[in-house]
């Protein structure tokens, strides 16, 4: 698998994010918003519907949201989102490692939001990034 990031694997659906930063549980058909925190990180994603191989999508939708309140420069703010996106990059392999089996589900969509409240170095988010991935994972299994 190359190791690029590329246009189908951000999201920038606007009902798709409501539907992920909504409170409670989500409406329609979708299940309920996962969510969990794994330092430096809050993730929230949606699972998808149901496993069948001709709907899999191999590897999930991203958005990186890192807040305003806590880096007032967008420089800061740029610098945290490009560490943390060359981390999913690098680590974006771990979603292909294990196939589903029918029944279980992947997530579709993830939110990663950032939640330390200095810049740490790349090696921290990248081992935070690793075990949410892994985290993500599990808790569709």
């Amino acid at each position: 698998m190359p190791q690029t990031f590329s246009k189908s694997e951000r999201l920038c659906s606007k009902k798709i994010l409501g539907e992920l930063f909504k409170k409670g549980s989500a409406t329609g058909s979708r299940q309920t918003v996962g969510t969990f925190y794994l330092f430096p990180f809050r993730v929230l994603y949606l699972p998808q519907p149901e496993f069948t191989p001709e709907s899999n999508v191999l590897l999930p939708a991203i958005v990186i949201t890192v807040p305003k309140r806590t880096f007032k420069r967008a420089v800061d703010r740029n610098l945290i989102r490009r560490r943390v996106r060359e981390a999913y990059r690098l680590n974006k392999y771990l979603f292909n490692q294990e196939k589903p089996l029918p029944g279980q589900s992947r997530p579709e969509y993830i939110a990663f939001l950032y939640t330390a409240k200095q810049i740490i170095s790349f090696e921290e988010i990248e081992k935070g990034m690793k075990l949410a991935i892994a985290k993500c994972i599990l808790k569709n299994v």
